[in-house]
């Protein structure tokens, strides 16, 4: 079996990227980088006003997490990173052409509680409804899976490997 070479687990806030991300890298033995140490302190700041980003403010990140990704080519590694729409995706493709994305699913109520408990963390869940409007689900032109984020971390991201896997498995 063999793995992509970089995989972006993506979602809206809440889905857990920071919990699955770092147990599927070390499932893969790869690196794991957190998409939210690629944020400018200006992206930080507006996300804890409660604001939104828009697309002007996700570019430089989106670089920089696509520059991360490139700089991983042929030695592989996971990283975080809403990718809501297709475009910021298509971004992320033409830095690092090889990148396969791992999308966290789930019931937005789950969601909504699994962020209602988590402290620490500038994104509050005020700004859940804006990530599920801004949402735009793998294409099937789109190398990538899906996973349900229900049941513990460690069965998330054991589905999360076996349908990684399963993806890039020779045919037949």
């Amino acid at each position: 079996m063999s793995t992509p070479d970089v995989i972006v687990v993506m979602g809206v806030a809440g889905t857990g990227k920071t919990t699955i991300g770092p147990l599927v890298a070390a499932a893969l033995g790869v690196p794991y980088a957190e998409g939210d140490d690629f944020h400018p302190p200006a992206n930080i700041a507006k996300m804890s006003a409660g604001v939104p980003l828009d697309d002007h403010d996700r570019g430089p990140w989106l670089d920089a997490i696509g520059a991360w990704a490139h700089g991983r080519a042929g030695r592989g590694g996971v990283v975080s990173s809403s990718a809501l729409k297709r475009g910021y995706r298509d971004r992320l493709r033409a830095a690092a052409p090889g990148v396969v994305f791992l999308h966290l699913t789930g019931d937005r109520a789950l969601i909504e509680a699994r962020m209602s408990e988590r402290t620490g963390h500038f994104m509050p869940a005020a700004l859940l409804d804006s990530q599920f409007a801004t949402l735009e689900p793998l294409g099937r032109d789109e190398a990538g899976v899906a996973v349900d984020v229900s049941g513990t971390p460690q069965q998330i991201a054991g589905r999360a490997v076996a349908a990684l896997h399963a993806m890039t498995a020779p045919a037949g």
